[in-house]
């Protein structure tokens, strides 16, 4: 009898952690697939997380492989009042706010579109990836399909800035 109540509960656990894997930042990481052959140059960066948010940790490690310069992270006490400074837009929200020196980056952006986007310096406050999508740097899971980067700033809220 103890044999089938071990199986039954490995079964179990299995299926839970299966599960857990899908659902986001439990699963492996999928950094490496986003990772690039040079890293890009930073001047500052600092990264406010969401509390008790382990991908908000994977991708700021994502981002140390992958960008030269000084990169902090903080936990605020309100993360919605700073997404609220930097005027990032409610559907836009993700799990953490990255801030350059003239950029704010919402979400699990690839950092090959911040590289992007600090090549072309358009007029625009930042770029957003919301939610926190399967697949994503910092996020466990398959990617699945294209994701678009909307562009933040005054009335661009809903502008596609690129697809990936």
């Amino acid at each position: 009898m103890p044999q089938q109540w071990n199986r039954r509960r490995l079964l179990r656990l299995s299926g839970t952690i299966g599960i857990l894997g899908l659902t986001g930042c439990i699963g492996g990481s999928s950094t490496n697939s986003w990772d690039i052959d040079e890293p890009i140059t930073v001047a500052s960066a600092k990264q406010y997380n969401s509390p008790e948010c382990s991908c908000c940790e994977q991708y700021a490690s994502y981002l140390r492989e992958n960008i030269t310069g000084d990169l902090s992270e903080t936990v605020p006490d309100d993360i919605q009042a700073v997404k609220q400074e930097y005027g990032i837009p409610e559907d836009l929200q993700s799990c953490h706010t990255l801030v350059l020196t003239d950029y704010v980056v919402e979400g699990h952006v690839p950092v090959e579109v911040i590289d992007q986007l600090l090549d072309e310096n358009p007029p625009i406050d930042g770029i957003a990836l919301p939610d926190m999508p399967p697949g994503t740097p910092g996020m466990g899971g398959e990617k699945d399909g294209s994701l678009t980067i909307y562009a933040i700033g005054e009335d661009r809220a809903e502008t596609e800035y690129t697809e990936v």
